[in-house]
């Protein structure tokens, strides 16, 4: 049995190198060869033979697997298209690499997400925004209010809107873009759950806590440590990895003024170094354990 992992070749950031390493050497633990692969060494082919790839990588024969930790979802679509099994589909990514979709297949599940309301597509360059029905938003959500960018990583597009004024501001400079509004989480500020899935169990699970902001992201300078979710914390990511269709998943929770979990976030990609230094548990092992036995079944 041999694979790929592949990542962004354009991205320089030591995370996704790491976290392509740390699967390949999960993969030689159980005698499955999992070569490196950048997207941009693979280039799709369509004409009117059907479909192909065009490989700068070592000549050879196709993998039984990919394991797609980018979010180049024509490439992965095309190498589903030609028969190879794709961790996670294109369809998954696809879904939460767009928070827009994400928060619509999670509520079409009903699970408990924030109050959430999606901003209509507006062209590049309108002559006007009819920012008044924008203000239909305040007899929904109250100040402050959560503004998201529908393509975001890291947090670096969440922003926290304080009235009408910011409001205002921030549809302007990004009105263009795929975003939403959502009801703020007070009960949360600063802080969440990270639990990993794979497949349809909960593998590690960590809690982040932020010193000065609301948002709880690593890369934003917030601290973490091990957390034992609850039961219900536990069904409930299962139950958000399995409503976007995702194999393995990094599932974001908040909590609740009563308690209970909201979802934040379903990651298809989220990172797992640093959660093996937190817990100890190495879910690159999990998910390579996953694929073996999807592959041994089929």
């Amino acid at each position: 049995m041999n694979g790929w992992v592949i990542y962004n070749g354009n991205l320089s950031s030591d995370k996704f190198i790491s976290f392509s390493t740390w699967i390949q050497h999960a993969g030689n633990k159980v005698g499955i060869t999992i070569k490196i692969v950048k997207n941009d060494q693979i280039l799709s082919i369509v004409d009117s033979t059907g479909l192909n790839l065009l490989q700068s990588i070592e000549q050879g024969h196709l993998p039984d697997f990919v394991l797609f930790i980018d979010k180049d979802i024509a490439l992965a679509r095309q190498l589903e298209l030609i028969g190879i099994r794709v961790f996670n589909s294109a369809d998954a990514i696809e879904l939460c690499d767009n928070k827009v979709l994400m928060y619509q297949a999670l509520a079409h599940k009903k699970l408990p997400i924030p109050k959430t309301i999606i901003a209509p597509k507006i062209f590049t360059g309108a002559d006007t925004i009819a920012m008044e029905n924008f203000y239909e938003i305040e007899k929904v959500l109250t100040y402050p209010l959560i503004i998201k960018e529908g393509y975001g990583s890291y947090g670096e597009q969440v922003y926290l809107i304080a009235d009408r004024n910011q409001l205002v501001e921030r549809i302007q400079l990004i009105y263009d873009r795929p975003f939403l509004f959502q009801e703020f989480i007070g009960s949360s500020y600063g802080r969440d759950v990270r639990i990993n899935v794979v497949g349809n169990e909960v593998v590690a699970a960590v809690t982040r806590f932020a010193a000065d902001d609301f948002r709880a992201n690593v890369q934003l300078g917030s601290t973490m440590e091990a957390y034992q979710p609850s039961e219900v914390e536990k069904d409930l990511a299962i139950k958000a990895t399995q409503a976007v269709g995702a194999d393995f998943a990094g599932v974001d929770l908040l909590f609740g003024e009563n308690g209970n979990p909201i979802i934040c976030e379903v990651n298809t990609n989220a990172h797992i170094e640093n959660i093996f230094h937190h817990t100890g548990v190495n879910v690159a092992d999990h998910i390579v354990a996953f694929i073996k036995m999807q592959l041994s079944e089929r």
